[in-house]
Parts: structure tokens; C-alpha cells; sequence
């Protein structure tokens, strides 16, 4: 049985409800939190909340969280705006520490700064096909190459915000980002990172302008 079969039987049919808190069924799973970053300002999109924008009838965050919840111990979310939204789906709403939306770095250590596993997943809110066997694969290359974190890589090339990472590089991020810092992988090529090929690209589609979302509102994804 393929790893992704193990996540798929493990999860059964998709949850009707995202505020469900689906336990893990592994220890492994167990080790993970989730961390949604929806703390962006959404520029591309009119300067809406991505996460809240409506997308086959639900929020964008809710087809996230959905898929990422089963493959985790505890979900996250970080948001700078419209706090008590988020929160309505039931997990715990973590905002920038750093000011300015600061970018999905400052999100991550936000996140890592509330996380109460050693690991921590991160998915954007503006993407909802995220595979169910994401955290599995880049937990086994994690622990396979004893790396600091595991990142996603589609068509040759990375996709950060995709990405499993040691909370105890904490401190790293917290001098990253004091010192000006804001790049994601310029911080993390500073430890050791395993690289992990997804072959489905459209997988890890973000929706980030009212075209696309026009375009993935009946499409087969």
C-alpha cells in the first residue's frame, strides 16, 4: 500500500463540517500541527481576505482545512484580519508578531510561537486542492534525510509555503525576521532541507485573483 493509500483509507470520505477536529490516526500524524496562513493582505484580489472568499460554496479556508486537518494532530490559523471569522471554525487564530504583513515568515512564527508539537505544516488559505498525503511525504523525507524541514517542489521548482518544519528552528526564524529578513528561502537554506517532488502541479494551485478563481469555480480539481 502506497503512502498516499494509507492517508486516503485513514481519512474515509471528506469532512462535511471543517470545523470538525479529525484526530490523527497515527502517532506520527500526531507529532504535526497544521498552520494555515491567511495572514496576507491580498493585494492580487482586490484587497480581500482570500481565505474568506467564497469559493464552490464555502470560504477558500474551509476546502483547506478540510483537506489538512486529517493529516495532522492540531490545526493553527494565522490571520491579521477578520479575527473572529477564522475562529468560528473552531481552532485557534494566531496573528503576526511582526508588523507590516510581514509575509508567510512572520506567520510561521507566529505559528511555531503557539505550536505544542516539535513539527509544524504550513498550507496558504488560497489553496484548496492541497493533497491528502502532503504531511505523510514530507514527514518521511524529513525524518529520511534527518533535515530541518521538507519542502514541496512541483515542475523544478520550490514551493515554500508548502512546507514542514523542526519548531526548534524558532530562534533561527526569530533572528531572521528581527533582522530585517522576509524571503522564506533565503531563511531556511540556512539549515538542512530535504526537497520533495510532488508530480500534480495543479495540487498546489493558489487562487490568487478574481480570474482564477473564476476559472477554478467549475473546474475538475
Amino acid at each position: 500500500m502506497t503512502n498516499d493509500e494509507k492517508v486516503r483509507s485513514a481519512d474515509g470520505e471528506a469532512m462535511t463540517d471543517p470545523s470538525l477536529v479529525i484526530r490523527p490516526s497515527s502517532l506520527r500524524a500526531a507529532q504535526v500541527t497544521g498552520l494555515v496562513l491567511a495572514g496576507g493582505m491580498g493585494r492580487r484580489m482586490e484587497s480581500r481576505d482570500k481565505g474568506l472568499v467564497p469559493f464552490r460554496g464555502r470560504p477558500m479556508v474551509a476546502h483547506v482545512m478540510e483537506r489538512l486537518a486529517p493529516q495532522v494532530g492540531a490545526m493553527l490559523i494565522n490571520a491579521n484580519r477578520h479575527t473572529e471569522q477564522y475562529a468560528a471554525y473552531g481552532y485557534p487564530v494566531v496573528t503576526d508578531e511582526v508588523g507590516g504583513f510581514a509575509g508567510p515568515l512572520a506567520g510561521l512564527h507566529a505559528g511555531m510561537r503557539a505550536c505544542a508539537t516539535p513539527l509544524i505544516v504550513t498550507a496558504p488559505c488560497d489553496s484548496p486542492f492541497l493533497p491528502l498525503d502532503l504531511v505523510a511525504r514530507l514527514q518521511m523525507a524529513m525524518q529520511d534525510a534527518i533535515a530541518d524541514a521538507a519542502v514541496v517542489r512541483t515542475g523544478g521548482f520550490a514551493q515554500p509555503v508548502f512546507a514542514l518544519y523542526q519548531v526548534s528552528l524558532l530562534p533561527s526564524l526569530t533572528a531572521f525576521l528581527e533582522a530585517g529578513g522576509r524571503k522564506i528561502d533565503t531563511w531556511y537554506a540556512q539549515h538542512r532541507v530535504a526537497d520533495v517532488d510532488f508530480a500534480d502541479e495543479a495540487a498546489f494551485a493558489n487562487i490568487n485573483t478574481i480570474e482564477e478563481l473564476q476559472a477554478h469555480e467549475h473546474g475538475k480539481h
